[in-house]
């Protein structure tokens, strides 16, 4: 079975002495219970696993009750008294945090050598629980979509492939019925993280909204689209602070984002209009009944993928990270993403083309910023394939 690069991470961790609670989080199937499994099964210690994602309400008594059952396992253990429980999906039972944190305090206590793992598909309900109640006790492993060079090694992907059906592991054995993978991206992934985890994060009053705008977002993925226009073509959509606060929470559930504007100044960052990015170009084509084929044939839509590939790179390649991404414009001139680490600037353009190409939104960039480097991704600059097997701070270095 393909381990993934955070596999020997994550082992790492649970080898060292001191213990923390080590937080697992990201989108649904992106492969956390999966790498969870692996380590239970590589670890040389007793280990439990339980689930809060099942159709009978959970509330904290369940977490005490599983972490008995590991207590049991741990003072089985003899000298040691080490073992390991994961918990799934820990999110969706109210209060959780605190019964965490009460639990962990007893076994520092007792001197109970009991590692755990939380798994959750909620990233933002799940920092918050953090936030709250287990400072100082927690390392947060942010599990993002797979990268080019994971489906290459897991699948044989070549690039096409990668950017029409996007990092999505589960559904790979799918792709040569195109019907049915699409329904599996829809039915499995869609409508479960729509309708079930981001009603879990905060009270949305306009479901059918946030299901628009995610849409929207899938359409317009890889072009800047100001809250007012966002507006005009959603009806109902009620005030661009309701647009903004639907956004944070697709984003938090890893299925699209509004990147931000650089601007070198944070208020006017916070000011502008986002540029749509989806975080996973495979949502893009379940939802555009278009083939592998006919998508290749049409050059435009091919290159809004290529730009929107690109950009999940390098989004979920800086996720837990110092880096942050951003797009620029000025003066009708566009960079297509800028990677900033401090000061350190990376303005970066995306063509999918073959034609010799002048970069005018680059150069206007660099006349206003000081960069560390230019580039320029396809046509004759790195090849798109070079481009997505690199993680994105190898291009800060």
């Amino acid at each position: 079975m393909y381990e993934r690069p955070i596999y020997s991470v994550l082992r790492d961790r649970l080898s060292e002495k001191r213990r923390f609670i080590q937080v697992l989080a990201g989108p649904r199937q992106t492969g956390k219970t999966t790498l969870a499994r692996q380590i239970m099964a590589g670890l040389n210690m007793a280990s439990y696993y339980a689930s809060a994602d099942e159709p009978v309400l959970k509330d904290p008594a369940w977490i005490e009750q599983q972490w008995e059952v590991a207590r049991t396992e741990a003072k089985a253990a003899g000298r040691t008294k080490r073992a390991l429980l994961v918990l799934d999906e820990i999110q969706k039972i109210t209060g959780w945090s605190e019964t965490v944190k009460r639990l962990w305090d007893e076994d520092s206590v007792n001197n109970l050598q009991l590692h755990v793992i939380i798994l959750g598909s909620s990233p933002l309900l799940v920092q918050r629980g953090l936030a709250e109640s287990l400072a100082g006790r927690f390392e947060i492993i942010p599990v993002t979509h797979w990268t080019f060079r994971e489906m290459h090694e897991a699948f044989g992907w070549d690039v096409e492939q990668y950017i029409f059906f996007g990092g999505y592991p589960g559904a790979a054995d799918l792709v040569k019925d195109y019907q049915r993978w699409s329904r599996y991206i829809i039915d499995s992934l869609i409508e479960t993280t729509v309708s079930r985890d981001i009603l879990l994060m905060t009270r949305v009053d306009k479901p059918a909204l946030l299901r628009r705008l995610f849409e929207l977002g899938c359409t317009y993925s890889g072009q800047i689209l100001s809250y007012q226009k966002m507006l005009g073509q959603l009806q109902n959509a009620g005030n661009t602070t309701t647009l903004a606060h639907y956004l944070n929470l697709l984003e938090g559930a890893g299925l699209l984002m509004g990147l931000p504007k650089y601007a070198g100044r944070r208020i006017s960052q916070r000011g502008s209009s986002p540029k749509l990015l989806a975080l996973n170009t495979g949502l893009m084509t379940a939802l555009s009944r278009r083939t592998f084929e006919e998508a290749k044939q049409d050059t435009d839509y091919w290159g809004r993928l290529v730009e929107s590939a690109v950009g999940a790179s390098l989004a979920n390649g800086v996720k837990g990270k110092d880096a942050e991404l951003f797009y620029w414009s000025g003066r009708n001139r566009e960079v297509d993403f800028v990677l900033s680490w401090g000061k350190v600037l990376v303005p970066i353009e995306v063509k999918s083309g073959r034609r010799k190409t002048s970069l005018p939104g680059v150069q206007a960039f660099s006349k206003e910023f000081r960069v560390k480097r230019k580039l320029l991704v396809g046509a004759q600059g790195i090849t798109l394939n070079d481009f997505l097997l690199t993680p994105p701070e190898e291009w800060l270095d």
